[in-house]
């Protein structure tokens, strides 16, 4: 019978409180994903991607918690996810498309929390700011006004 020696167990204890760690490591680099905590030095996260899709996202939500219509055509999946570790009082959420027509849905994965945004006249990036953002998962689509219309963009969270 092998026996194993205290080397080899703290050997083995130490590869299992490692291993959570590599994986929250390689979460954090993936390009569609946003992960905002308190007390970062980074104020503002940022991630790109491109618009297009059919899917009409009104049909997903009509209005959002708190009155705002939703619109515009993207994916039927998510672009993005936002984890906030923390409730956060105040978030900006703003598309930076080069002026192209955008809209923005945000959604907690519970339901109990949906946002959404679209441009305006004067700049038709979308944008949504709000209030009391409490920590949890987010999916965020990225839209256009037209459906199957392809635009690159950035969208940047700042507190």
């Amino acid at each position: 019978m092998y026996k194993l020696s205290t080397f080899s167990y703290i050997s083995i204890v130490l590869i299992l409180l490692i291993m959570p760690l590599t994986r929250a490591i390689a979460q954090k680099k993936d390009l569609n994903s946003l992960h905002l905590a308190l007390g970062l030095n980074q104020t503002t996260a940022e991630v790109i991607g491109s618009t297009g899709g059919g899917y009409s996202l009104a049909s997903m939500v009509n209005q959002d918690s708190y009155g705002n219509h939703c619109m515009g055509y993207g994916d039927p999946k998510p672009d993005h996810i936002m984890l906030l570790e923390h409730d956060f009082s105040r978030l900006k959420l703003k598309v930076k498309s080069g002026g192209k027509d955008t809209t923005l849905v945000v959604k907690r994965t519970d339901n109990q929390d949906i946002r959404c945004g679209f441009g305006q006249q004067h700049n038709r990036d979308a944008v949504i700011s709000g209030r009391n953002w409490k920590a949890g998962q987010y999916e965020i689509w990225v839209g256009s006004m037209e459906p199957n219309q392809n635009s690159s963009y950035s969208l940047s969270v700042q507190p």
